[in-house]
């Protein structure tokens, strides 16, 4: 890697375990990220059987509280946080006023009129600025947190497990999309079940020293696998979560994207609700679709999708190989007309074409504890 490259990019709090540990290291959202360790295929398949962790403090952090807060998250946010409990969490969008995406987050309700986001990495600046823009007329206070705190997540069927037993932590009460915040040793730490994995998981946040110090109590334990970015990547594609910058942008909107459930239209008042309300009720133009290709190549991002006559009528954002059901599958944004599951198109990938069939966009079951 370039001197450019590293003085252009960020580290996270624990860039230098990755490096120890052999990583393969590349740009990703502005940071120095692990891409792999082992493998993405070992590592994918670790957190299906048994427990990954990956390092994800390049997620940014926001914390709105203040008198108006309720009101104001719910105006920036499309899922509804009116009356929402303690310790609950919400996924959903902030919108430009075209009901394109500025991003997708989770929000963390941490008490009345107190909450936290968690954002993309590589929409951290955009997404602050945007928040901060929306914010006047508002009692609000916004706190960036985002090189204050770190983050990692403990993913697969024995994390639950893992976390109580070697991290000592008290998990299995929390439900899925649920938190709590307790101290560690007298340092303050706030611990999620959420994932982006498919599987059952958790995400731990904290100031950098607990962070690294959680890490390598979970590396020493032997019973997780060290993960980067890459299987992370294959392993929420499997289920049919989107990527920002993929399956959402600024000219993707939720519903194009197939997420209109995260969007509640019955709230009076939220940035791009008349776009996303004429959009459920008229339909859309174009959606964002599964594909299986009956060949074993791979369709890349940007890669065109073809109608029978050769045709474009859209582009694939996201493809692999499936790790866990050994198929060739994509998603892709195209033409609504062609996005009913079963309709036959096709895939140009290079020079060649290849046959494809419109499916459900969940390629493999998801295994969350409900």
């Amino acid at each position: 890697m370039s001197e450019n490259i590293k003085s252009e990019n960020k580290r996270t709090c624990l860039y230098d375990r990755h490096v120890k540990a052999g990583a393969l290291i590349s740009p990703f959202g502005g940071f120095e990220m692990p891409i792999q360790y082992e493998g993405i295929t070992e590592e994918h398949q670790a957190v299906r059987s048994a427990c990954g962790v990956f390092d994800v403090s390049h997620m940014g952090e926001v914390n709105i509280s203040g008198k108006d807060a309720e009101k104001f998250v719910n105006r920036i946010f499309t899922n509804d946080v009116a009356g929402a409990p303690e310790g609950k969490i919400f996924y959903g969008m902030m919108l430009n006023e075209k009901g394109g995406t500025v991003d997708d987050l989770l929000v963390y309700k941490r008490g009345d009129n107190n909450f936290f986001l968690v954002i993309n990495a590589g929409n951290i600046d955009k997404d602050v600025a945007w928040i901060r823009n929306q914010a006047t007329g508002f009692d609000v206070e916004i706190d960036d947190l985002c090189d204050v705190l770190g983050e990692i997540a403990i993913q697969g069927p024995e994390a639950e497990q893992v976390i109580e037993e070697v991290l000592g932590i008290g998990c299995k009460e929390l439900t899925f999309y649920t938190f709590k915040e307790c101290l560690l040793d007298g340092n303050h730490i706030l611990i999620s079940r959420t994932g982006y994995t498919g599987e059952d998981g958790f995400e731990i946040y904290g100031e950098h020293p607990v962070i690294v110090r959680l890490w390598d109590e979970l590396m020493e334990s032997g019973r997780c696998k060290p993960c980067g970015l890459g299987c992370r990547d294959t392993l929420r594609f499997e289920v049919g979560l989107p990527l920002y910058g993929d399956e959402l942008s600024e000219e993707i909107t939720p519903v194009e994207a197939g997420l209109s459930m995260f969007v509640k239209t019955d709230k009076p008042d939220f940035i791009g609700r008349e776009t996303i309300l004429r959009q459920k009720e008229q339909g859309v133009s174009r959606k964002v679709v599964g594909l299986e290709i009956h060949d074993r190549a791979i369709a890349r991002h940007g890669y065109e999708v073809l109608d029978k006559n050769g045709e474009t009528i859209g582009a694939i954002t996201t493809g692999y190989r499936g790790i866990s059901v050994d198929k060739s599958l994509a998603m892709a944004l195209i033409d609504s007309k062609y996005a009913e599951k079963g309709t036959e198109v096709a895939v140009k990938i290079r020079k060649k074409v290849f046959p494809a069939t419109v499916i459900a966009k969940k390629f493999y079951k998801k295994s969350y504890k409900k």
